[in-house]
């Protein structure tokens, strides 16, 4: 290549017969100018500077910081001998090149001498894992909260009861002077008449969704509902973080864009503006709605009847206490006294008077043994209006 040049052939036409672009052919010519062909180093060699670095630790500095922590592991009267304790050490030395303490640490890692293991990441549950057909993707749920605590300017009180559902993050949105059970059961009905009803609803412990507490075997108002609509309710764990994610977020959003974007000095604009943030979340997620699992039909026939027996299936997402039992439905069951502050599914069958519950683990969502099974009837009483 050099010597085709040599002999009068221009540079690019030497690039071009051997494939090769013309800043090589120069690079090589270059290398070999004024100097025999015999005589020139042909090596390939990186065009920047070589050796070592300049900012790089001197290697008698890194075996010297190796040797200290050595030294220091096994006759520190702290214990300690990690990159802190070796700086101090060389300044109590009075070495005349002391590296900072994370160019020790580097030192430390580099050599391979750190004992620490790193953390190991693993990846989430899937979506809705503590329930199997949710995590499978064979069934929808919608997840309902209450927003509280917003006043418009003029004293106005507004709370919204949000709801988005997990696979297909299907929104709504309805602001309200007060959110009750009965607005609730109303504004549900609305919902699952529009877009069809899922397999799961899921609330908080929340009275309007459950039901008094004070009162055992008692089932709320939007419990019968859902249990007459072939709907099952289900009831995340006190004080538990991930199980609301989807709608926490989704209250987070509302409040953002809707709630402190904007000034309002009525509740009709405000329910003006929550109609038109719903339909561009809902546009947006067109394509996730459509790929969501389907949903039922609302039965034409369907008419609300509180007080005819529930019957179905109620989910509660509960934690063990000290000796493996949990509190449902005004009572303390026990679960297994071998799994003490665990996470528990308890699924109340009305139909088979059954209580079952099965164990939940984060790490093995797929896992979920059953741990006991107990008989249990919801005494026959009137719904209380």
């Amino acid at each position: 290549m050099v010597a085709a040049v040599r002999r009068g052939n221009s540079l690019r036409s030497v690039a071009r017969s051997f494939g090769l672009g013309y800043t090589t052919v120069h690079r090589w010519v270059s290398r070999a100018e004024g100097r025999r062909l015999g005589r020139v180093d042909w090596s390939n060699r990186p065009s920047g500077p070589t050796g070592q670095p300049a900012n790089r630790v001197a290697a008698d500095i890194e075996d010297e910081v190796l040797k200290l922590r050595q030294k220091l592991r096994q006759t520190s009267d702290l214990g300690e001998y990690g990159d802190l304790a070796i700086r101090r050490e060389l300044i109590r030395q009075r070495h005349s090149r002391i590296p900072s303490v994370r160019t020790i640490g580097r030192i430390l890692e580099r050599r391979g001498a750190l004992d620490g293991n790193r953390r190991v990441r693993r990846p989430g549950p899937p979506r809705g894992w503590y329930l199997p057909e949710l995590a499978a993707g064979k069934v929808e749920a919608d997840s309902f909260d209450i927003v509280e605590g917003l006043v418009i300017e003029g004293g106005i009180d507004v709370e919204i009861l949000n709801a988005i559902s997990l696979h297909g993050a299907l929104t709504a949105s309805w602001p309200r002077p007060a959110i009750t059970s009965r607005l609730t059961v109303t504004a549900l009905v609305e919902h699952w008449h529009q877009v069809g009803l899922p397999g799961y609803a899921q609330f908080d412990n929340d009275t309007r969704f459950q039901g008094a507490h004070h009162y055992p075997d008692n089932l709320g108002r939007v419990t019968r509902v859902c249990l007459s609509l072939q709907v099952t309710p289900v009831f995340t764990p006190p004080r538990e973080t991930g199980f609301q994610a989807a709608i926490e977020s989704y209250n987070g959003r509302w409040q953002a864009k809707v709630w402190r974007r904007f000034h309002f000095d009525s509740l009709k604009s405000l329910q003006d503006q929550s109609t038109k943030f719903v339909a561009a979340t809902r546009a947006r997620a067109a394509e996730r709605v459509l790929a969501a699992p389907p949903r039922r039909p609302f039965p034409r026939s369907w008419q609300q009847d509180l007080q005819t027996p529930p019957m179905g299936r109620i989910v509660f997402l509960r934690r063990t206490n000290d000796h493996g039992q949990i509190r449902l439905l005004g009572h303390l069951f026990r679960v297994d006294p071998l799994w003490v502050h665990r996470l528990v599914r308890s699924e109340v069958d009305l139909d088979n008077k059954t209580l079952r519950f099965y164990a939940l683990r984060r790490r093995e969502p797929t896992n979920q043994p059953l741990l006991a099974q107990i008989p249990y009837q919801l005494p026959l009483k009137p719904f209380q209006e």
